[in-house]
């Protein structure tokens, strides 16, 4: 990329370069991040040069101390940035800084004693009952291959019907719920184990596939099976779930994620009490659940502000 400015000097931009190279060869970082990377380096050298009176070099960034990436933050954030942006900005320099540090060309102390910008608490966008309902169905399915919609259906039932994150539902063996099953025990993170109620309509959903699917599903071997009869993979789900938004004028925010925050959401609007979904979920604290406390109350002061004479 051309720069308009010198805004280090050419050793510096050498092994800027050479440090997002590694990023997309080493870590295979998404373009867009790579995208970030690039342009959060170039702002920060840029405020140096501003801040030192001419191009940076590698002994310039040797002796940062935590006021100057400070500095660099709160022009940032004079400029419009929010704390997420803030936050991935160091995210960046650090990222710099530790390939500077393993050259041994810097000591990257200084951005590391820089707190990173407080995070604002975002609230899960769950789906409506209906929306989730609808993606749970056999019969909004896209795939015409009729046992890759069935198992599609059964995933996004566990994921609603559960409360399941997509890999818990992904890495269930073909011995993990069989018919007449009234709970399903789930490992989740941390290796936390916990028993989640079975709806008939989970165990429905689960033996139409089994019946349709072509593959043998043996003891201990993945439930779930992609179109080659491997492990189903995350990204297809993600996908389908992708193409279920254009078909039915789902929000962007519906990802089989969500569907996971609507089964939590649904309950609390339903009467259920904090602890008991904590327990549903696998949270390790009780402050993660509270988070549904805020998108129940959203939702009822939409529908009062909607729906009140005097709203």
């Amino acid at each position: 990329m051309t720069e308009l400015l010198i805004i280090a000097d050419p050793r510096l931009m050498a092994e800027r370069s050479a440090w997002l190279e590694s990023l997309e060869r080493e870590r295979r970082l998404s373009e867009h991040t790579l995208d970030a990377y690039e342009r959060d380096s170039r702002q920060f050298l840029t405020f140096l040069t501003g801040h030192i009176g001419g191009p940076a070099t590698l002994k310039d960034i040797e002796s940062l101390r935590p006021a100057d990436f400070r500095g660099f933050l709160a022009a940032r954030r004079k400029e419009g940035s929010g704390a997420r942006s803030l936050g991935r900005n160091l995210a960046g320099l650090r990222s710099l800084l530790r390939y500077l540090e393993k050259k041994g060309l810097v000591n990257a102390a200084a951005a590391g004693a820089v707190r990173s910008p407080k995070q604002p608490k975002s609230l899960p966008k769950p789906l409506s009952d209906k929306q989730a309902i609808t993606v749970a169905s056999n019969e909004a399915q896209l795939h015409e291959e009729p046992w890759i919609a069935a198992r599609d259906a059964a995933v996004f039932t566990l994921l609603y019907g559960c409360g399941l994150r997509i890999a818990e539902a992904l890495d269930l063996t073909a011995d993990s719920l069989h018919a007449g099953a009234t709970a399903l025990r789930i490992t989740g993170k941390g290796n936390k184990t916990r028993l989640v109620p079975l709806l008939p309509i989970v165990l429905e959903a689960v033996e139409k596939y089994r019946s349709l699917c072509p593959y043998h599903l043996e003891k201990g071997e993945p439930l779930f099976r992609g179109a080659r009869g491997g492990k189903l993979q995350t990204g297809i789900i993600q996908r389908t779930m992708q193409r279920m938004r254009g078909a039915f004028g789902l929000p962007e925010t519906a990802t089989p994620h969500a569907l996971r925050h609507s089964f939590a959401t649904h309950l609390l609007a339903g009467g259920g009490d904090l602890r008991t979904i904590q327990e549903l979920l696998g949270h390790a604290s009780l402050s993660t659940t509270q988070v549904y406390t805020g998108v129940d109350s959203s939702r009822l002061l939409e529908v009062y502000d909607r729906a009140h004479p005097r709203a």
